[in-house]
């Protein structure tokens, strides 16, 4: 029974270590394809080559929203009113899309994580405001929204100027 337990252990091991180097040949991969894109989404703090690549995938061409308003209801990031009376209420968008929300939620994450980010600047401010966790992580997910909406029209005016 023992030997069983170790030959099993032993096979789960190799399983471990070839998924992890599939990870990291794939991340390879994928940074070298938003390097390869020009964008300059990565500049942009919590913004990783795996967050870019998902809003430069899941968005495609920024031009199609007229502007970061409609992109914040695209990615989900622009909240709803649900007031009652004379109380104004707003809450999370479950419309959107989830993947581009996601990855904007990384880079909310990652910035708040970061002790001296402008992103924990602003979410400590909005807590002092008076607002839940929730809230200011929300509002901080809303800016990063907008910041990605202008390196995508940045990136796309470069690349419509840049000599062919």
């Amino acid at each position: 029974m023992d030997a069983a337990r170790c030959e099993l252990a032993a096979e789960f091991l190799a399983d471990l270590r070839r998924i992890d180097a599939q990870m990291r040949d794939a991340k390879k991969k994928l940074t070298t394809a938003v390097r390869a894109s020009g964008t300059t989404l990565t500049s942009l703090s919590g913004v990783g080559p795996i967050v870019a690549a998902t809003a430069i995938g899941e968005v495609r061409h920024v031009s199609r929203f007229a502007d970061r308003d409609h992109f914040a209801a695209y990615n989900g990031t622009a909240p709803i009113e649900v007031s009652s009376g004379h109380r104004k209420i707003y809450r999370l968008s479950r419309r959107g899309n989830r993947r581009v929300n996601h990855a904007i939620h990384v880079a909310a994450v990652t910035q708040v994580s970061q002790r001296h980010s402008e992103g924990r600047a602003y979410y400590e401010r909005k807590r002092a405001e008076g607002k839940t966790p929730k809230e200011a992580l929300r509002s901080l997910k809303r800016r990063v929204s907008d910041a990605v909406f202008a390196q995508l029209q940045a990136d796309a005016c470069r690349a419509a100027t840049a000599p062919r």
